[in-house]
């Protein structure tokens, strides 16, 4: 029975932690140490990162299910990940100023027992309006940029820049709900 084993989230994401609770799961969290280094198209990095977040964070029980999932921006086919400083996060915005970029988030679901898993590299599609620097600078300022991938979070100050989606909010967000509920019920939850 699902119950009877533990749900795990291998992150220390507070905006995942914050998604999955709204989905009514009760969970434990574990955070893993994983090379996040891996080359290739953005789709690729974090399918491969997720599952490597799921088996890190597996290493540390015997039973239960883990969900891990990692997060890229990406423009004109170059991933961007999290800004290192704050003319990193302006350069950032400014190649997303006026455009469209893809976001994507690797999902991994695995039962530790069994070691079964499945994983899901999720698409969605956000274009912004033009920013001027003066915004760009005022939003870098606020700080919210510094730990997110490609420099913004939609949920909060950035919002105000974007005018298109096509796709999934909480995906660029960095946590697929629906597509998480789907693998969830996959494993008996």
């Amino acid at each position: 029975m699902a119950n009877d084993r533990p749900l795990i989230l291998a992150s220390g994401s507070p905006r995942r932690r914050e998604l999955l609770g709204r989905m009514g799961y009760t969970f434990e969290i574990c955070t893993p140490d994983v090379d996040e280094h891996v080359g290739g198209h953005a789709r690729d990095i974090v399918y491969a990162l997720s599952e490597r977040k799921a088996l890190s964070g597996a290493a540390h029980y015997d039973s239960g299910v883990i969900i891990a999932s990692d997060t890229l921006v990406s423009v004109d086919g170059m991933p961007l990940g999290k800004p290192e400083d704050e003319a990193d996060a302006h350069r950032m915005l400014r190649m997303l100023s006026g455009r469209e970029h893809e976001v994507f988030s690797g999902v991994c679901v695995m039962d530790v027992a069994t070691g079964r898993h499945e994983t899901r590299a999720v698409r969605t599609g956000v274009t912004f309006r033009a920013l001027t620097d003066d915004e760009i600078d005022a939003y870098i300022a606020t700080g919210e940029p510094m730990d997110k991938a490609g420099a913004y979070a939609i949920q909060g100050g950035a919002g105000a820049f974007v005018t298109g989606l096509d796709g999934s909010f909480e995906n660029v967000m960095g946590f697929p709900v629906d597509d998480v509920k789907d693998m969830l019920s996959h494993f008996d939850f």
